[in-house]
């Protein structure tokens, strides 16, 4: 709480959930762009 400046407990907690709600976002955006990459790739060789 202190080295964040905030003075409050609960603006600890706000911004924690903040945070939070923008890793699920970016990790979702990350997971569509690789999902997208691996659909428009050549398929992996065959390893015989």
């Amino acid at each position: 709480m202190t080295r964040m400046g905030h003075s409050t407990t609960r603006a600890a907690l706000i911004s924690q959930h903040m945070t939070s709600d923008r890793d699920q976002h970016i990790a979702g955006k990350l997971g569509e762009m690789i999902r997208k990459a691996r659909e428009s790739s050549d398929p992996p060789p065959s390893g015989t």
